[in-house]
């Protein structure tokens, strides 16, 4: 319950901010320009950020006010409750039990309602209990027990599975993560819902295919089946993959104050933009695109993000066994790194959203003899032999690309040959396809943040069976460690649960944290409402209060 009062409160909040927000525009005297540009970390793939390729992608700070929900998640990373589009009621504590009430005047901008069919269908996706979803996380969703939904309604009820009461329930069907399910209905012509939830298997293929690659994003993509639930809505892909969005005239709640809003991928340009002032917003790793100055008429801030970057290895290939892994850790200068990003190393795998002591203090004993390169010591644990390892990320990355230097450098001595590999396509597929032995990235290999702003549901990036977790880990010790952390908001607890954790993933090696991914929001100074966010959602959580005043 305490939860869901913090929940109420950040919507109060927020409410005020939305109002100072329209204050600050009548004391400038000023209108709003009718178009914003804005800058994200990496491609915009597709229209579903749920999926492993989605979740890595900068689709969520792109589409956080096209594909609303219960909540949204807020300038500190916090849930905050979308009342616009519907509430949640806690009905039953043990098992937990929960009554989704949809708006009555919720309609996709196509017209068609929005119901409990699209609750069915995200907890379908996500919970791993049907096959063929390419679903990034389960975290949560793998808990729900069943959802009570009759298909065309507007309620939906949520049952927990006994003792899986999840601590931050508020995190579930939240902004991005429900998809338009009628869209999936038509082109099968049949009822989804009810396929789901009597578990049809012939349906449910046909369901999870089209979940998979229906929202993929080109240019000349077909509107019909990219309906927004939100304040904006796709209008086209550009070629080069930019997407604009407009204003959605079937939007019930606050209409959104700036109408048109580009949103571009992160490109080699960005300097140029800002010189040329052809950029309102930027939002991306600091240091990815190197020093970027900041102009007169611009104003800057860094922050820390909630995710981590951090090296995550290929199943398969030079690194598949775990003397490869150790060794190539010893060799990887993680203070020079650290120090290259401004800020401290980070232990922490399976705390990475928290800036408490605990999460500061996970891991740090196991961590010590990875916090500088040692290249006897790789040599040593290699036994003398010769390793040729592929480092890949989305590029350009003017700080990634230093990062894989200082590790080709440092690697050199152990007998580790390195090689920087610049992908203009998806990190995670990248690393799925055996392309590269290594990918550098944050939270689920995500080219910003990654996080959900939770660690209990970052975790699951270590959880057996994940789908962003991409170095195919399996461990049932941390696979039970992970679900304990899930339900439990003791902080005992949770410490006593990482410190046991800590050794085991030092010594398995999944993945290596580096530090934790900083964030830049450069924005011009006509720019009003505009503010950093720790998730993968980014500065684009409240992208509809945006003003750049005229």
């Amino acid at each position: 319950m305490a939860a869901w009062g913090r929940w109420r409160k950040a919507a109060v909040v927020t409410a005020a901010a939305a109002a100072l927000t329209a204050s600050t525009l009548t004391a400038c005297s000023g209108t709003a320009a009718g178009q914003v540009d804005y800058v994200v970390d990496g491609a915009l793939s597709s229209y579903n950020t749920n999926t492993v390729i989605g979740a890595a992608s900068a689709g969520a700070q792109a589409f956080a006010r096209t594909l609303t929900g219960f909540g949204y998640h807020g300038p500190d990373g916090q849930v905050v409750a979308d009342h616009d589009f519907g509430t949640v009621s806690v009905v039953g504590g043990s098992p937990l039990v929960l009554d989704y009430q949809i708006a009555d005047n919720a309609v996709y901008s196509d017209g068609k309602p929005i119901t409990c069919d699209d609750l069915v269908l995200a907890w379908a996706a996500q919970s791993g209990r049907f096959g063929g979803f390419d679903a990034a996380s389960q975290a949560g969703y793998a808990d729900i027990a069943n959802v009570e939904c009759t298909p065309g309604q507007k309620k939906a009820r949520v049952s927990f599975i006994p003792d899986r009461g999840v601590v931050d329930y508020t995190q579930l069907f939240t902004a991005t993560s429900m998809m338009p399910s009628h869209v999936i209905a038509d082109t099968l012509g049949t009822d989804i819902t009810t396929a789901l939830l009597t578990n049809k298997a012939s349906v449910i293929e046909q369901v999870a295919r089209l979940w998979n690659t229906t929202w993929d994003l080109k240019p000349g993509i077909d509107l019909k089946r990219f309906p927004s639930s939100g304040p904006y809505k796709i209008e086209r892909v550009l070629d080069g993959g930019a997407v604009v969005l407009v204003s959605n005239d079937r939007w019930w709640g606050p209409k959104a104050i700036t109408k048109r809003i580009t949103v571009w991928p992160q490109g080699g340009d960005i300097q140029d933009r800002v010189n040329n002032r052809s950029v309102d917003v930027v939002d991306v790793a600091a240091g990815s695109s190197g020093a970027l100055a900041t102009p007169d008429n611009y104003e800057r801030s860094d922050s820390p993000s909630a995710g981590i970057e951090q090296l995550i290895f290929a199943s398969q290939g030079p690194l598949a066994a775990r003397p490869a892994r150790t060794a190539f850790a010893l060799c990887t200068p993680r203070d020079v790194i650290a120090k290259d990003a401004g800020v401290a190393i980070a232990n922490s795998r399976l705390s990475p959203a928290a800036e408490d002591a605990v999460a500061t203090a996970d891991g740090v004993a196991e961590a010590a003899q990875f916090n500088r390169a040692d290249a006897n010591a790789a040599r040593t644990a290699l036994g003398g032999a010769k390793l040729t390892v592929r480092i890949g990320y989305r590029g350009p990355n003017a700080r990634l690309a230093a990062t894989v230097g200082a590790i080709a450098t440092s690697c050199a001595p152990a007998g580790i040959t390195v090689s920087n590999v610049t992908l203009d396509t998806s990190g995670p597929q990248a690393l799925r396809d055996g392309k590269i032995d290594v990918l550098v990235a944050s939270t689920g290999g995500a080219s910003g943040s990654g996080s959900t702003g939770s660690s209990s549901m970052d975790a699951y990036a270590l959880h057996g069976g994940n789908g962003n977790n991409l170095s195919g880990y399996a461990n049932p010790q941390i696979d039970g460690i992970i679900g304990a952390l899930a339900v439990s908001a003791d902080p005992a607890e949770r410490a006593r649960l990482l410190s046991e954790a800590a050794p085991v993933l030092w010594g398995d090696m999944p993945t290596l944290p580096l530090y934790r991914q900083q964030r830049t929001l450069l924005m011009s100074k006509k720019m009003y409402a505009v503010s950093r966010n720790p998730t993968r959602w980014g500065a684009g959580w409240n992208m509809d209060r945006w003003a750049l005043v005229q």
